[in-house]
């Protein structure tokens, strides 16, 4: 088609397209707004008649409408998109295009002469799909707007230049095993980045490449379906599919992109159990427990969960009462166990039918079942050696009380009861000491007979439970056990005695013939129905004139009063021998007493005292009164005692002196001292401290921390008369002794102040020197003063010297 379009005639927008006829003609074909635009333009500019008439637009000198670029464009040269031009464009050169708005400048150029665009980069649709100009023309000279700004776009032409992609790949999907054809398993979906509006380079087609024939794909939805029946889980599980979609609507030349989609087969019951074997072959010795297990079996499922969950049960068989069936939680196994003991000798072999089943069936398979299997057991009993087994269950025994040692009680006896019996079996049999704590029997090794080892008494125990065990000799020792009762059998070996020892209390003021009291008898003997007791009194008190006794044949008897006139101060008690019998066999009888108490009673005859002690206490003094007036002596005479023993104790002196300490003592003699040179008046040596001289004195204040030895040099001897010397050590001890005492203390010294070197320490030979002090005035003080007056006053007097210092 050839199209020829004359633009000589008109002012009119030109598209740069229309230059090159090829472009073009497409563009008319793939845009026809631009004909609708341009064609009727072009048709209004041609003359009704064969005269051409030149028409002119009055409103506007400019004609718009979308540009169109291809993407991806690659070419040498620059892509021209199209070009501008105005009705006031002369072609002198004077009109100048300006373009502006998106990409102007960068990716769209203008010739500012001739009013062409191009395109100078390659351009993207999935990166902008349009851009949006602006153009103008303008003076060139002025730069003044000829005709105002108008906008225009530029559209960029999508080429199928991607591919479809699965965004969400890979994927996964499940369906049950055993499902019909065409069960949807999933759905996948493609994306295509090109224009969906233009041209099949999104149109997208669907098909599996890799599956088949297991699984089929729609080719519009995607929607993936199974596409063979019976598909079986327990023969393949997982399948690995690849789906393929395909653009330009799946024709050659189209781009494709895939997927993998992995498919697993869920699990269905779609398989009954059944057991591997037919018949299973199990033992169990004949020694085995109840509860022991004896064998497994199991029944495969090849489904999984509780699709391949199996059940047992016994449904048939011999042995259903000997054995029980039980299902392990973690194995998921029957087992078989022991319910009751077996024995070989009786019977050797056992028949067990088990039954498998599901307890989960899918009713969409029932017609696939039944959904069970059953497998028969046999089971055979083994022989063992077996322990010793009593005839008897148990034992009971009698043996009277009271048999003399040796006593025979009764016989145990044990046999072997294995199929290879054993003439020469032999057994020891023996009583085991728990059962038997006080060894009241003793039993044969050989034979099992019993026999006590001493007297029996009912009274104290009735009945004795022991076991005898039977060890076999030879093979295992296997031992077993049986019990064994014995009872003891009664004998009359206890007499009578009352039923209670309880005083009986009578008032003064009894009656005679009334019954004071009536009386009964028990018996430790074993009580039988034929018991009976009989009452007499004593003979020694059978014509007594007080009271009397009469049995009432009921087992009971009954205490009469005689006379009348009892009284406390006579006689307050009565004692009434009675002579109780029973009925055994031997006869036994026993003598008990009655104690009878007078008391005194009121009118009504209520008893209110029956104490003699009221009758001998003063007149108006009760009990409590007395009690309340010696308990007030006694609490006087302690604290008496408590107040002398206190007065009489002594303070402890601080230091402990085993004898009298002649140093630390004041001694007085009436003989007169005669001075220094004196010394026969007094032995020197009484002075000295026997302890001191060999140690220490012990100090009861203070613990000392060191003790200095005395070095014996030092010490004068005992009979010297060197007081000096003497005093010096004592000085010289006192100031290297950390244990001497520290207090004040009155020191001896056996000569006279006068004579001596040293002079008189005392204060009071003051009053015999030349002093200035006078000591008269003391005399007018009053009596109070008198005896301080008398010893300053007094001229004449002899002292003896006083150290009164704090150190010695």
């Amino acid at each position: 088609v050839y199209l020829h379009i004359d633009f000589s005639r008109s002012t009119c927008w030109i598209p740069a397209a229309a230059l090159r006829l090829n472009v073009w003609l497409r563009k008319l074909l793939v845009a026809p707004s631009v004909l609708h635009t341009i064609l009727p333009r072009f048709l209004r500019s041609q003359p009704e008649t064969q005269e051409r008439q030149v028409l002119h637009r009055s409103k506007r000198g400019w004609v718009w409408n979308q540009f169109f670029v291809i993407e991806e464009y690659t070419g040498p040269d620059p892509v021209l998109v199209g070009r501008l031009h105005s009705d006031v464009d002369l072609g002198d050169g004077n009109i100048k295009y300006i373009l502006s708005g998106e990409g102007a400048g960068t990716i769209f150029v203008i010739d500012d002469k001739t009013g062409n665009i191009h395109a100078t980069k390659t351009l993207d649709r999935e990166e902008q799909a349009q851009y949006t100009l602006t153009a103008q023309a303008v003076a060139r000279d002025t730069n003044k707007p000829l005709e105002p700004p108008s906008e225009f776009i530029v559209k960029v032409q999508d080429i199928n230049d991607n591919p479809p992609e699965f965004l969400h790949g890979p994927y996964y999907a499940r369906v049950p095993e055993m499902s019909n054809v065409g069960t949807s398993v999933m759905q996948v979906t493609a994306t295509d980045a090109d224009d969906p509006t233009y041209g099949n380079s999104a149109r997208l087609v669907y098909s599996i490449l890799q599956g088949q024939p297991y699984f089929s794909v729609e080719p519009q939805t995607g929607i993936i379906r199974t596409a063979l029946p019976n598909m079986d889980r327990e023969a393949r599980q997982e399948y690995d599919v690849v789906i393929q979609a395909k653009d330009m609507g799946g024709h050659m030349g189209g781009l494709s992109g895939t997927t993998e989609v992995k498919i697993t087969l869920t699990d269905v019951n779609d398989n009954p159990p059944k057991f591997p074997q037919s018949v299973y072959p199990m033992s169990v010795s004949e020694d085995k427990v109840p509860g022991e297990e004896v064998g497994r079996l199991k029944a495969k499922d090849p489904d999984l969960g509780d699709n391949g969950l199996v059940n047992y049960r016994l449904v048939d068989g011999d042995g259903m009462g000997m054995f029980e069936l039980s299902t392990d939680s973690e194995t998921r196994e029957a087992v078989i166990k022991l319910k009751k003991p077996v024995d070989f000798e009786t019977k050797r072999s056992y028949t067990l039918k088990v039954e498998g089943s599901n307890p989960h069936v899918d009713p969409q398979f029932l017609a696939w079942g039944p959904y069970k299997d059953e497998a028969t057991i046999k089971i055979s009993v083994e022989d063992a050696d077996e322990p010793p087994v009593f005839v008897a269950p148990s034992y009971t025994f009698e043996v009277e009380e009271n048999a003399p040692q040796g006593t025979l009680v009764g016989r145990v006896h044990a046999k072997d009861t294995d199929v290879s019996l054993n003439p020469d079996f032999l057994c020891r049999y023996m009583i085991p000491r728990y059962t038997d704590v006080e060894q009241f029997f003793s039993i044969n090794s050989e034979d099992g007979m019993i026999t006590t080892t001493r007297p029996l008494d009912r009274e104290a125990l009735a009945w004795h439970n022991i076991s005898v065990s039977a060890t076999e000799i030879g093979g295992h020792h296997q031992d077993t056990k049986v019990r064994v009762n014995i009872r003891v059998k009664d004998v009359n070996d206890n007499p009578p005695e009352f039923a209670s020892n309880n005083e009986v209390l009578m008032c003064e003021s009894v009656a005679p013939g009334k019954v004071i009291e009536t009386v009964s008898a028990v018996d430790k003997d074993e009580r039988t129905h034929r018991q009976h007791f009989t009452f007499s009194l004593a003979p020694e008190v059978a014509h007594n004139h007080n009271f009397s006794l009469k049995d009432n044949r009921d087992s009971t008897a009954s205490v009469y009063v005689l006379r009348k006139g009892f009284s406390r101060l006579t006689q307050d008690v009565f004692y009434l021998p009675v002579e109780i019998n029973d009925n055994g066999f031997p006869a036994l009888s026993s003598t008990n007493t009655l104690t009878i108490r007078v008391c005194s009673c009121d009118s009504k005859d209520t008893i209110l005292s029956c104490n003699v002690e009221p009758y001998v206490l003063p007149a108006g003094l009760s009990t409590g009164a007395l009690i309340a007036i010696l308990a007030c002596i006694v609490i006087l005479l302690v604290i008496v005692v408590l107040f002398v023993a206190l007065r009489r104790q002594k303070k402890e002196p601080l230091i402990v002196f085993e004898e009298e300490d002649i140093r630390e003592n004041i001694i007085t003699y009436d003989d007169e001292g005669g001075g220094e040179e004196d010394t026969e008046a007094f032995d020197i040596a009484t002075l000295q401290n026997p302890d001191g001289a060999n140690g220490f004195l012990p100090r009861k204040d203070i613990k000392p921390e060191l003790q200095y030895p005395i070095r014996p040099g030092d010490r004068p001897a005992a009979n010297s008369v060197d007081v000096d010397d003497f005093i010096k050590t004592r000085i010289a001890e006192a100031d290297s002794d950390p244990t001497a005492p520290p207090y004040d203390s009155i020191q001896i010294y056996g000569y006279e102040g006068r004579g001596s070197l040293a002079g008189s320490l005392s204060s009071l030979e003051s009053v015999t020197t030349e002093s200035d002090l006078d000591y008269d005035y003391l005399q007018s003080w009053g009596p109070r003063f008198k005896k301080l007056a008398d010893l300053y006053g007094t001229k004449d007097c002899c002292v003896n010297d006083v150290d009164d210092g704090e150190d010695s």
